[in-house]
C-alpha cells in the first residue's frame, strides 16, 4: 500500500499525547499545590494565547521561547517568581512528560495496522519536540510508530492557521483534494486546534477526557458553528481513536470529508 492510499493520523503533542500535569508537581516544590495549580492553569493560557497573538501580527518565535515567556507572564501575575536556573529547570521538564494510559494500546494498535501512517504534529519547535518524544519515559518506547515529527518550524505559523495542516498534507504526501483531505486525521484535546482542522479541510478527532465520556461528548466550543463545525467524531482517549477513525473511514469511503456540518459521532467501546 502507497503512502497516498494510506489513513494519516497526525496527534497533537502536548496535552494529547504527553500530559503536562508533572509540570504543576514541578511548581509545587516552589509554591505549593494549590497556587502551582493555578499557575500551571496561566502558564498554558498564556502559552497559546502568545501563539494566537503572534498569528495576528505575523511574527514568529520558537515554541520554547514562547513558552518560557509564558511561564515568566504567570508567575508575575501570580506575584512570585523563580530564578532563571529554575525556569530552566520547568522548560527541562517538557523533555520528561508521561503519557496518557489510553496512549499505549493505541500506539501498539497503530504500530500492527500497515494501513496507517501515525505523525506527531506539533506546534513546537523540531528540537523541543523531538526531545519531548525522544526523552519521554513512556513514549519513547514508542517513537518508531510515527513516520515523522511535524513542526511548524519549517513555515513560521502557529495552529490554527490553514497554513499548518495544509503543511501537515504535505509532508504526509497527500494532496489538498476531497479524496486525499478526507484520509487525514488530527487527533488533538485542544478544541481550538480541532475547529482549525475542520475549516482547512481535514478530519479531526477531539480527545474528551474531561467529562468521563458520558455519551453528549462535553464539546462546548462554539466557534466552529461560525467557522467549520466541530468535531468528526469525539472519542475518549488515542486508543479509541485510532479504533473510531477506521471505523469512520469504513462507513465513509469514497466521500468528500463527511461535510462540515455534520454531528460529530461520539465513539464507544468496541
Amino acid at each position: 500500500m502507497s503512502s497516498k492510499d494510506k489513513i494519516v493520523i497526525a496527534f497533537d503533542l502536548y496535552g494529547t499525547l504527553l500530559s503536562t500535569e508533572s509540570i504543576a508537581k514541578d511548581l509545587a516544590t516552589h509554591f505549593g499545590q494549590e497556587q502551582a495549580n493555578k499557575i500551571a492553569t496561566l502558564w498554558r493560557r498564556y502559552q497559546l494565547e502568545y501563539t494566537w497573538r503572534m498569528n495576528s501580527m505575523t511574527l514568529y518565535k520558537p515554541f520554547s521561547e514562547i513558552t518560557s515567556a509564558a511561564l515568566k507572564h504567570a508567575l508575575a501575575e501570580s506575584s512570585v517568581s523563580l530564578s532563571d536556573e529554575n525556569i530552566s529547570k520547568l522548560m527541562k521538564a517538557y523533555d520528561n512528560l508521561g503519557t496518557f494510559p489510553d496512549v499505549q494500546p493505541g500506539l501498539e494498535a497503530i504500530a500492527s495496522d500497515p494501513s496507517i501512517d501515525a505523525y506527531v504534529f506539533s506546534n513546537g519547535s523540531d528540537d523541543m519536540v523531538s526531545a519531548s518524544v525522544n526523552q519521554s519515559p513512556s513514549l519513547s518506547a514508542h517513537a518508531s510508530v510515527f513516520k515523522s515529527l511535524v513542526t511548524v518550524q519549517e513555515i513560521e505559523v502557529f495552529k490554527p492557521d490553514p497554513t499548518v495542516y495544509h503543511h501537515l498534507c504535505k509532508k504526509a504526501g497527500k494532496s489538498f483534494s476531497n479524496e486525499d483531505m478526507a484520509s487525514v486525521w488530527l487527533v488533538s484535546g485542544n478544541p481550538f486546534d480541532i475547529v482549525g482542522a475542520r475549516a482547512a479541510g481535514i478530519q479531526a478527532a477531539w480527545v474528551d477526557r474531561g467529562s468521563g465520556h458520558s455519551g453528549n461528548g462535553g464539546w462546548t466550543d462554539q466557534l466552529g458553528t461560525l467557522a467549520s463545525g466541530g468535531p468528526t467524531i469525539i472519542v475518549s482517549g488515542v486508543e479509541e481513536a485510532v479504533t473510531g477513525i477506521k471505523k469512520w473511514m469504513a462507513e465513509n469511503a469514497g466521500g468528500s470529508g463527511g461535510g462540515n456540518n455534520k454531528e460529530p459521532a461520539t465513539m464507544g467501546p468496541g
